[in-house]
């Protein structure tokens, strides 16, 4: 246990620290790979923890460096498929980068597993590992004294890694997004197979606290379920945002598809489900309730209790994701594109817009 005294001690394998990391004469290893495995700021984090552990619980040390040194193990595994950015040429096909980008923006219905590189397809396997991984850590970084804001951090480091998980699939909902101009297509294309290659990504990077912060807010908000007038007003009074979220539902949030995603992401019902409880209340006569009567009125189970598992986070964003995939497909009422959609392509199309204008300023 983690509070155990050091009188077991001598029964583990002592670990190097410094050794672990690389940092030793012995730092030209013959481990190399193409996927980030540990972030800098992941490998600091990672080292704190480790030499905490040699101190508090040597047993939970060794437990801990094996399990990183597996998921080690599994990235150098995945590095000897072909890499996404090389020229590779079978049977007299060439094949680059380039061509894979025009091969994602043929537009498939259905799952798309079969059509990805192999890389892409492990890679994702990888990072389910690196998130309980890290999980984990932030447990033991709990249980073992470090400090808070040392725990917040790691608890950062395992959101992102989820987000990164979430930009997956965004990236390939944005790609089939034929209202969006080619040359934004291709880019998160582009973005994707970067993705792929090193399964870490600065767009996710940047929107991930933001998004935290609004589900955070969702958490603490007591929305009108009825009439749900100012439910944007509200979350815009209710946290502080960044410029660029302000920018986006300024930019944004006319548009009738992110203002019914932004509905989805804040009640935690579907479409379907507000419109069907608006017009319940309409009919009765009520302005509001609360979440705890939403099943009632709904007539079936809903999850209304709302907690900081950022699990959650991912479980219900694939639900709105899986609706607005049916919706778009049947040609159907409500949004058609999730609010991570949304606020992914503004950010790529910000970038874009950057990109060009640094440019022309030159």
């Amino acid at each position: 246990m983690i509070n155990e005294t050091l009188k077991k001690q001598n029964e583990f394998t002592q670990v190097d620290i410094e050794e672990f990391y690389g940092e030793s004469k012995n730092q030209d290893s013959d481990f190399s790979t193409d996927i980030v495995v540990l972030t800098d700021k992941e490998s600091v984090l990672v080292k704190k923890l480790l030499n905490k552990l040699q101190t508090v619980s040597p047993e939970t040390l060794e437990g801990l460096t094996n399990r990183i040194a597996d998921m080690k193990r599994l990235a150098t595994s995945i590095a000897h498929f072909p890499s996404l950015l090389q020229r590779q040429i079978i049977m007299g096909e060439t094949r680059t980068q380039y061509t894979l980008i025009e091969a994602l923006l043929i537009h498939r219905d259905g799952d798309k597993m079969l059509h990805l590189p192999s890389k892409a397809t492990l890679g994702k396997g990888f990072l389910v590992v690196k998130y309980h991984t890290f999980s984990s850590m932030t447990r033991i970084a709990e249980s073992s004294g470090l400090d808070y804001s040392e725990v917040q951090a790691f608890k950062t480091a395992t959101s992102i890694i989820m987000f990164t998980l979430m930009a997956e699939d965004v990236y390939m909902n944005l790609i089939d997004d034929m209202s969006i101009p080619i040359d934004i297509r291709r880019q998160i294309a582009f973005a994707l197979i970067i993705l792929w290659e090193h399964r870490n990504d600065q767009n996710v990077s940047d929107a991930a606290p933001v998004l935290q912060a609004v589900w955070e807010a969702r958490r603490n908000l007591a929305p009108a379920f009825g009439t749900m007038v100012g439910t944007s007003e509200l979350l815009l009074l209710s946290i502080q945002l960044d410029e660029q979220w302000n920018a986006f539902l300024k930019a944004r949030l006319g548009d009738r598809d992110v203002s019914q995603a932004m509905e989805e992401f804040l009640f935690g019902l579907s479409y379907e489900q507000i419109q069907t409880l608006r017009t319940t209340l309409r009919e009765q006569g009520i302005s509001a309730i609360g979440r705890d009567e939403i099943s009632s009125f709904l007539e079936q189970e809903i999850k209304t209790d709302i907690n900081s598992d950022i699990r959650d986070f991912y479980m219900l964003y694939t639900v709105r994701r899986d609706n607005a995939r049916a919706r778009k497909r049947l040609n159907l009422n409500g949004p058609h594109n999730t609010l991570e959609d949304h606020y992914m392509r503004f950010i790529l199309e910000k970038n874009k817009e950057k990109q060009y204008n640094d440019i022309y300023a030159k």
